[in-house]
Protein backbone atom coordinates (compact mmCIF):
# COMPACT_ATOMS: atom_id res chain seq x y z
CA UNK A 1 0.00 0.00 0.00
CA UNK A 2 1.13 3.53 -0.71
CA UNK A 3 0.42 6.52 1.55
CA UNK A 4 -1.84 8.13 -1.09
CA UNK A 5 -3.82 4.91 -1.59
CA UNK A 6 -4.23 4.49 2.17
CA UNK A 7 -5.38 8.12 2.51
CA UNK A 8 -8.03 7.59 -0.20
CA UNK A 9 -9.17 4.30 1.33
CA UNK A 10 -9.40 5.93 4.77
CA UNK A 11 -11.65 8.71 3.42
CA UNK A 12 -13.87 6.24 1.52
CA UNK A 13 -14.22 4.12 4.67
CA UNK A 14 -15.71 7.14 6.48
CA UNK A 15 -18.76 7.03 4.18
CA UNK A 16 -21.91 5.42 5.64
CA UNK A 17 -22.16 1.69 5.00
CA UNK A 18 -18.62 1.38 3.67
CA UNK A 19 -16.24 -0.97 5.46
CA UNK A 20 -12.56 -1.74 4.99
CA UNK A 21 -12.98 -4.20 2.10
CA UNK A 22 -15.49 -2.02 0.23
CA UNK A 23 -13.27 1.05 0.54
CA UNK A 24 -10.30 -0.97 -0.70
CA UNK A 25 -12.27 -2.18 -3.76
CA UNK A 26 -13.50 1.34 -4.49
CA UNK A 27 -10.01 2.82 -4.28
CA UNK A 28 -8.58 0.14 -6.60
CA UNK A 29 -11.48 0.65 -9.03
CA UNK A 30 -11.00 4.43 -9.13
CA UNK A 31 -7.23 4.43 -9.36
CA UNK A 32 -6.38 1.34 -11.43
CA UNK A 33 -9.38 -0.26 -13.11
CA UNK A 34 -11.31 2.84 -14.21
CA UNK A 35 -8.97 5.82 -13.75
CA UNK A 36 -11.05 7.89 -16.19
CA UNK A 37 -13.99 7.75 -13.74
CA UNK A 38 -11.84 9.26 -10.99
CA UNK A 39 -11.90 12.77 -12.53
CA UNK A 40 -15.65 12.53 -13.20
CA UNK A 41 -16.19 11.67 -9.53
CA UNK A 42 -13.99 14.57 -8.42
CA UNK A 43 -15.94 16.97 -10.68
CA UNK A 44 -19.29 15.66 -9.41
CA UNK A 45 -18.19 16.04 -5.78
CA UNK A 46 -16.90 19.57 -6.36
CA UNK A 47 -20.09 20.54 -8.22
CA UNK A 48 -22.32 19.11 -5.51
CA UNK A 49 -20.30 20.75 -2.74
CA UNK A 50 -20.54 24.09 -4.54
CA UNK A 51 -24.22 23.94 -5.58
CA UNK A 52 -26.14 21.72 -3.16
CA UNK A 53 -27.39 23.24 0.08
CA UNK A 54 -30.17 22.78 2.60
CA UNK A 55 -33.68 24.06 1.88
CA UNK A 56 -34.34 27.09 4.08
CA UNK A 57 -37.86 25.90 4.82
CA UNK A 58 -37.67 22.14 5.35
CA UNK A 59 -33.99 21.11 5.35
CA UNK A 60 -34.17 18.97 2.19
CA UNK A 61 -31.36 19.18 -0.37
CA UNK A 62 -31.71 21.84 -3.04
CA UNK A 63 -29.75 24.08 -5.36
CA UNK A 64 -31.66 27.28 -4.61
CA UNK A 65 -33.31 28.79 -1.54
CA UNK A 66 -36.18 26.26 -1.53
CA UNK A 67 -36.39 22.62 -2.60
CA UNK A 68 -38.81 21.47 -5.31
CA UNK A 69 -41.25 20.13 -2.69
CA UNK A 70 -41.47 23.44 -0.81
CA UNK A 71 -41.91 25.29 -4.12
CA UNK A 72 -44.89 23.05 -4.94
CA UNK A 73 -47.93 24.95 -3.65
CA UNK A 74 -50.20 21.89 -4.01
CA UNK A 75 -48.09 19.95 -1.50
CA UNK A 76 -48.09 22.82 0.98
CA UNK A 77 -51.88 23.21 0.73
CA UNK A 78 -52.42 19.80 2.35
CA UNK A 79 -51.45 21.30 5.71
CA UNK A 80 -49.49 18.11 6.45
CA UNK A 81 -45.83 18.14 7.39
CA UNK A 82 -43.99 14.84 7.75
CA UNK A 83 -40.99 15.14 10.09
CA UNK A 84 -38.08 12.83 9.25
CA UNK A 85 -34.62 12.30 10.70
CA UNK A 86 -32.54 12.51 7.50
CA UNK A 87 -32.91 13.52 3.85
CA UNK A 88 -32.50 9.82 2.96
CA UNK A 89 -35.74 9.13 4.90
CA UNK A 90 -37.52 11.83 2.87
CA UNK A 91 -36.24 10.25 -0.35
CA UNK A 92 -37.52 6.82 0.75
CA UNK A 93 -40.99 8.23 1.43
CA UNK A 94 -40.98 10.04 -1.91
CA UNK A 95 -40.04 6.85 -3.79
CA UNK A 96 -42.88 4.99 -2.07
CA UNK A 97 -45.48 7.44 -3.40
CA UNK A 98 -47.35 6.99 -0.10
CA UNK A 99 -47.26 10.63 0.93
CA UNK A 100 -48.09 13.84 -0.93
CA UNK A 101 -47.61 16.61 1.63
CA UNK A 102 -44.67 18.69 2.83
CA UNK A 103 -41.66 17.53 4.85
CA UNK A 104 -39.34 18.71 7.56
CA UNK A 105 -35.86 17.20 7.96
CA UNK A 106 -34.36 17.36 11.47
CA UNK A 107 -30.88 16.19 10.37
CA UNK A 108 -30.64 13.89 13.38
CA UNK A 109 -32.44 13.04 16.59
CA UNK A 110 -31.92 13.94 20.22
CA UNK A 111 -29.12 11.89 21.74
CA UNK A 112 -27.58 13.36 24.91
CA UNK A 113 -25.15 10.43 25.13
CA UNK A 114 -23.74 11.39 21.72
CA UNK A 115 -23.85 15.11 22.51
CA UNK A 116 -26.81 15.88 20.21
CA UNK A 117 -29.17 18.43 21.76
CA UNK A 118 -32.10 20.47 20.41
CA UNK A 119 -29.73 23.20 19.21
CA UNK A 120 -28.04 20.66 16.90
CA UNK A 121 -31.27 19.81 15.08
CA UNK A 122 -33.34 21.68 12.49
CA UNK A 123 -36.09 22.57 14.96
CA UNK A 124 -36.10 26.38 14.79
CA UNK A 125 -37.49 26.44 11.24
CA UNK A 126 -40.17 23.88 12.21
CA UNK A 127 -41.35 26.24 14.96
CA UNK A 128 -41.45 29.10 12.43
CA UNK A 129 -43.64 26.99 10.16
CA UNK A 130 -45.97 26.23 13.07
CA UNK A 131 -46.15 29.94 14.00
CA UNK A 132 -47.20 30.84 10.45
CA UNK A 133 -50.32 28.70 10.93
CA UNK A 134 -49.94 26.66 7.74
CA UNK A 135 -49.43 23.33 9.54
CA UNK A 136 -52.59 21.40 10.39
CA UNK A 137 -51.06 17.98 10.98
CA UNK A 138 -47.55 17.00 11.93
CA UNK A 139 -46.67 13.39 11.06
CA UNK A 140 -43.67 12.16 13.04
CA UNK A 141 -41.79 9.61 10.91
CA UNK A 142 -38.87 9.14 13.25
CA UNK A 143 -37.17 5.85 14.19
CA UNK A 144 -38.83 3.64 16.77
CA UNK A 145 -35.92 3.72 19.21
CA UNK A 146 -35.14 5.57 22.45
CA UNK A 147 -33.72 8.65 20.73
CA UNK A 148 -36.59 8.76 18.23
CA UNK A 149 -39.16 8.53 21.03
CA UNK A 150 -37.39 11.26 23.01
CA UNK A 151 -37.31 13.50 19.95
CA UNK A 152 -41.04 12.93 19.32
CA UNK A 153 -41.96 13.83 22.89
CA UNK A 154 -39.72 16.90 22.80
CA UNK A 155 -41.39 18.13 19.59
CA UNK A 156 -44.89 17.45 20.95
CA UNK A 157 -44.12 19.57 24.03
CA UNK A 158 -42.70 22.39 21.88
CA UNK A 159 -45.66 22.41 19.50
CA UNK A 160 -48.41 22.17 22.13
CA UNK A 161 -49.23 25.92 22.06
CA UNK A 162 -49.96 25.80 18.33
CA UNK A 163 -52.93 23.38 18.45
CA UNK A 164 -51.53 21.18 15.69
CA UNK A 165 -52.73 17.59 15.27
CA UNK A 166 -49.73 15.34 15.86
CA UNK A 167 -49.59 11.74 14.65
CA UNK A 168 -46.82 9.17 14.53
CA UNK A 169 -46.12 6.42 12.07
CA UNK A 170 -45.53 3.12 13.76
CA UNK A 171 -47.49 0.31 12.15
CA UNK A 172 -45.34 -1.72 9.81
CA UNK A 173 -41.95 -0.46 10.95
CA UNK A 174 -39.96 -2.80 13.20
CA UNK A 175 -38.76 -1.64 16.59
CA UNK A 176 -35.36 -0.05 16.17
CA UNK A 177 -35.95 0.17 12.40
CA UNK A 178 -35.53 3.23 10.24
CA UNK A 179 -37.67 4.69 7.45
CA UNK A 180 -34.78 4.40 4.97
CA UNK A 181 -34.79 0.57 5.09
CA UNK A 182 -38.54 0.08 4.67
CA UNK A 183 -40.11 -0.87 1.34
CA UNK A 184 -42.96 1.06 -0.32
CA UNK A 185 -45.75 -1.20 1.00
CA UNK A 186 -44.45 -0.99 4.58
CA UNK A 187 -44.13 2.80 4.36
CA UNK A 188 -47.67 3.15 2.97
CA UNK A 189 -49.04 0.97 5.82
CA UNK A 190 -47.10 2.94 8.39
CA UNK A 191 -48.43 6.27 7.12
CA UNK A 192 -52.02 5.07 6.80
CA UNK A 193 -52.00 3.57 10.31
CA UNK A 194 -50.44 6.52 12.13
CA UNK A 195 -51.71 7.20 15.65
CA UNK A 196 -52.52 10.47 17.41
CA UNK A 197 -50.43 11.38 20.40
Amino acid sequence: MTPSFEALQKQLKKLPGIGYRSSERMAIHLLLEKPESCQALINALEGARKNVSSCQCCGNICESELCSICENGRRLETGQVCVVEHVSDLLSLEKSGAYGGAYHVLHGKLSPINGVGPEDLNIESLLKRAEQGNVEELILALPNDIEGEATCHYLIDLLEPFSINVSRIGFGLPSGGSVIYADAVTLRSALEARLKF
